[in-house]
Parts: C-alpha cells; sequence; structure tokens
C-alpha cells in the first residue's frame, strides 16, 4: 500500500508545484506592467525666483506635471540656502507643510499668492539673471534637478506663477 500510494502522492505534489509556478508567473507579468503604470512621469517647467529683497530669505515658484502615477514631493535641496522649506497660503496664511501630493496625470502648482519654496539662510542674495540649482525629491521618482532663474521682484509670468 506504501508503494502504490507513493507515485500518486508525488504526481499531486507535482501537480501543485506546477499550479504554482504558473500561477506566480501570471501574477508576476500582471505585476510588472501596473508598476510601470503607477510610475510617474515628472516634468517641472515654469521655475523661477523673484530677486529677493532681503539677504536672508527667499521664494521659488514652479510647476510639476505628472502624466504617470501619484507621487509626492517630500523635500527641497539648494546650495543657495540650508533651510529650504515647502509652504502652502490659504486665506492669506502662509504655513509650512512636510509634503505635496503630486496627483497621476494631473499637476502641482507653486505659485505667487499660492503654495511656493521658501530658502531661508541664504549663502548669498542672488541677483538677476543667475540661476538657483534646486533639487526636488520625490518619494517615488527620487531626486530631480531644476535650474531656476532669478526675475526680477516684480516678475508676474504670464502663466499665473
Amino acid at each position: 500500500m506504501s508503494r502504490s500510494g507513493a507515485p500518486s502522492r508525488r504526481l499531486a505534489g507535482c501537480v501543485a508545484l506546477t499550479a504554482t509556478a504558473l500561477a506566480l508567473a501570471g501574477c508576476g507579468s500582471d505585476d510588472s506592467s501596473s508598476h510601470s503604470a503607477d510610475k510617474p512621469e515628472l516634468k517641472i517647467t515654469g521655475a523661477y525666483m523673484p530677486a529677493p529683497v532681503m539677504d536672508t530669505m527667499a521664494a521659488g515658484f514652479f510647476t510639476v506635471t505628472n502624466s504617470g502615477g501619484a507621487d509626492t514631493l517630500t523635500s527641497v535641496t539648494s546650495g543657495l540656502a540650508s533651510d529650504v522649506t515647502l509652504h502652502s497660503t490659504m486665506g492669506g496664511a502662509m504655513e509650512e507643510r512636510k509634503s505635496f501630493a503630486v496627483p497621476a496625470d494631473g499637476s502641482l502648482d507653486f505659485v505667487s499668492g499660492g503654495n511656493h519654496l521658501m530658502f531661508e539662510k541664504l549663502t548669498h542674495k542672488p541677483l538677476e539673471g543667475e540661476k538657483v540649482s534646486v533639487t526636488l525629491h520625490f518619494t517615488k521618482a527620487g531626486a530631480v534637478k531644476v535650474s531656476m532663474p532669478v526675475k526680477s521682484a516684480t516678475y508676474n509670468p504670464k502663466t499665473g506663477h
């Protein structure tokens, strides 16, 4: 009896192993296609910094356009300032934020009177015409480098930034 049961147990084991392998292979291909669809496709446009009035602080503006999956802007760094923070403005009140969601197939705007960057403890006061190097840090997309031209203090772009 032990001899007749052994082949059927082996056959059942092979069938189970084959079924598991096929199921995993199917999941693997589905997973990889959904991961690529979830990947953010970010483009940064309209970046600029108004020439700062003070020696210690400046603001920055830009638009993040995303043609892929959702992401989150978690921080910003720059050689211009020891501290770059994210801010929102609601009802005239400015509030520091830890992060900003970048919606899938959407955009995130940093505009005068709205979301913006604050550069504090500047290494020097940038002058109109300079370019400030900034790195935006995203949860999924990672680090994205941006060159932010310094415009006149009263600059008002046509796009509403």
